[in-house]
């Protein structure tokens, strides 16, 4: 019987993950880190010219072959313009809010070198005369209303590579998660646990039935585009997505240690047959799993069925508070999510042709 995947070294793994920037089209520190870590398992990896990585754990069958992936890409800005004062406009990367984040520290990579800045929204001790008086009593905070000052000029700015379509994110010295008991609460929850939950997959899985592929997918912020790269270049039998799942008083998702199976989202239904087989994995290790349909929310096996790469998909995921926020999750849920799909890839009945 193998060793339960212990909550320490699982927060060690995310906490080493999160502390790696990745904002949807600059992936290459998560890449690195990611590249390090799949070798010091043993197992080879390559990327693709979509930017995804993928680690191949050969099968038994060469002519079978599934793919699991979980997103790289955090949500994030990119900056729109630079005024005269070097302050910039930015908008929104991914599905991203102002009003998360708040005031504080942000980092901007520039094409030659990375500088902080800090993300603004104006005074509180003003009047009805000050536009942001607004954001105070009435009006929601939108990336138009916000900026990020610099205090450096636009030439200095230039010289660090910084342009309409840098990349802005979290600052790292604001992203280190935070232990409370046995959860996990950090900001890029939602791609960083899903890859360490590929890492543990690359290390327990050994010559399973078929050819599995660990997909660290690029650009999935942005409309999955990595996952489509990859499903229309590889014949693959089935495509299983790891993600976060929303905790909120419309869906049937509780907090805590019980992984979440969907059966639909915003894209559309997943495939039922292969929602059968992971609900028969987690049983068979006696894991109790939650069933729900939500919206407002993909992932790169649905937009994967929807546009038609891929007959069967599915989306295993675990209950997270505050999604593409300060994120909340069990380690217990994401230490399941792990033994339901070593239970689903070890089992070959579920890659009958």
């Amino acid at each position: 019987m193998e060793v339960p995947l212990e909550f320490d070294r699982l927060f060690t793994t995310i906490e080493g993950l999160v502390m790696c920037h990745s904002p949807s089209g600059r992936e290459e520190e998560i890449n690195q880190q990611l590249q390090e870590r799949f070798a010091a398992l043993g197992v080879k990896s390559y990327g693709d010219r979509a930017d995804n990585l993928i680690a191949k754990i050969p099968g038994e069958r060469e002519d079978v072959a599934i793919a699991i992936t979980a997103h790289k890409d955090e949500i994030g800005a990119i900056v729109k313009g630079i005024d005269r004062q070097g302050r910039l406009s930015i908008r929104k990367l991914g599905g991203s809010f102002p009003w998360v984040y708040g005031e504080g520290v942000v980092d901007i990579l520039g094409d030659e070198a990375t500088c902080s800045g800090i993300l603004s929204f104006g005074s509180r001790h003003i009047s009805h005369e000050s536009p942001q008086k607004l954001f105070q009593e009435e009006t929601p905070l939108k990336w138009q209303n916000a900026w990020v000052e610099t205090q450096q000029t636009p030439a200095e700015l230039a010289a660090l590579g910084i342009r309409p379509g840098t990349r802005v994110v979290v600052g790292k010295h604001r992203k280190r998660p935070l232990r409370l008991q046995d959860y996990i609460a950090s900001y890029t929850l939602d791609n960083k646990a899903s890859l360490a939950i590929l890492l543990e997959l690359a290390a327990r899985l050994k010559r399973p039935p078929v050819t599995v592929y660990l997909v660290a997918s690029a650009k999935e912020e942005v409309g999955a585009l990595g996952a489509l790269y990859f499903s229309n270049h590889n014949v693959l039998d089935a495509l299983i997505a790891l993600e976060i799942c929303p905790v909120a008083p419309e869906y049937p998702i509780a907090e805590g240690e019980v992984p979440v199976l969907l059966s639909q989202d915003g894209y559309g239904i997943y495939d039922e047959g292969l929602t059968q087989q992971l609900m028969q994995a987690a049983g068979s290790q006696q894991i109790p799993l939650q069933n729900a349909v939500i919206a407002g929310f993909g992932s790169d096996a649905s937009i994967a069925m929807k546009l038609g790469h891929v007959a069967r998909g599915a989306c295993l995921g675990f209950p997270t508070q505050n999604t593409h926020g300060y994120e909340i999750a069990h380690l217990g849920a994401i230490a399941h999510c792990v033994e339901i799909l070593v239970a689903y890839c070890r089992e070959g009945k579920n890659f009958q042709p």
